[in-house]
């Protein structure tokens, strides 16, 4: 098993739970992180079994800095808001495809043994059969997806050209504890926002579309598997639960958990370019990684109310 391990935004929301994974496997952990998005608090628990890069994946410099040792790569990193990559694509190119390149080549000079790229389900685009398995044609509708989906491509190239052990993750939807209530955050996080500050949860149009959620301890135990299986080196692997469950369903699940059964969502018009439906097909990483869901949307959510601040 790897014992140094670099986390690429492990100050973010899931890195910082893996990294949390990591340390408690007694693993010797670098995080490379420029701050822009991530919490430099969320690093706390590194303790003694972490060095931190304050850098930026753009940067070669940086890269090296925090490859020196390094075993395998969990490359987290990114531009992952969709409004600001519209608004800023040529940034999110850089970011998300060039940062990506610059971790793959230094990857290969520093002997990396294995590199795990989270990639986004967005990258599948509206789908055009459900449920979605890696075979689904890409089709992505943002600028953010599509440099994902090119990052996916040097990653697959780096692997068939070189010979780097590379297993490429699409997750679905991922909420848990430090989950950001911005643009970063989903729309989870966005309902507990409102129902905390006494507000009824905003629907976009009729509620009934799809998604699939994934409690962030779920993915970051596919992470982990990822890291451990040889059987998936090579492969794109969906991170789910493989469970639609509509924004209605969502909403009316958080307004019992807060204990708020009188709230009534408020409805507002349908925004545009949204999927209204998506949920996985996760056969393959149950095969490859062995991997199986352990908590249910309910189960996630109460998890996620219990550990945040009374």
């Amino acid at each position: 098993m790897f014992r140094k391990i670099l986390v690429t935004g492990g100050a973010g929301f899931v890195g910082s739970h893996l990294l949390e994974e990591l340390v408690r496997g007694n693993h010797e952990v670098t995080v490379i992180d420029n701050a822009s998005t991530g919490r430099i608090e969320n690093l706390s628990h590194l303790g003694q079994r972490g060095r931190l890069v304050k850098g930026d994946i753009r940067d070669m410099i940086a890269v090296r800095d925090a490859l020196q040792g390094i075993d395998a790569i969990l490359h987290l990193a990114a531009i992952i808001s969709v409004p600001y990559s519209m608004k800023h694509p040529e940034e999110t190119y850089e970011v998300n495809v060039q940062g990506t390149r610059n971790l793959l080549e230094a990857s290969l000079r520093g002997n990396v043994e294995k590199f795990i790229y989270v990639s986004t389900c967005g990258v599948y685009g509206e789908p055009k059969y459900l449920p979605i398995d890696e075979r689904h044609p890409t089709s992505p509708i943002s600028p953010y997806a599509e440099s994902k989906l090119k990052a996916e491509q040097a990653c697959t190239e780096f692997h068939e050209a070189y010979g780097l052990k590379i297993t490429i993750l699409r997750p679905f939807n991922i909420y848990g504890p430090r989950q950001r209530h911005d643009q970063y955050g989903g729309v989870i996080a966005r309902f507990i926002e409102r129902l905390q500050g006494g507000q009824p949860p905003v629907i976009y149009g009729d509620g009934r579309q799809t998604r699939d959620f994934i409690y962030v301890q779920d993915a970051v135990s596919a992470l982990m598997l990822a890291l451990s299986r040889d059987s998936a080196v090579g492969r794109i692997l969906n991170v789910a639960t493989g469970v639609p469950t509509s924004i209605n369903q969502l909403a009316h699940l958080l307004i019992g958990l807060f204990g708020v059964e009188g709230v009534k969502p408020q409805r507002r018009p349908p925004r545009l370019g949204d999927i209204r439906d998506s949920y996985a097909d996760i056969k393959e990483a149950t095969l490859h990684l062995g991997f199986e869901p352990q908590f249910s949307l309910e189960e996630g959510l109460a998890a996620l109310l219990q550990d945040m601040p009374s």
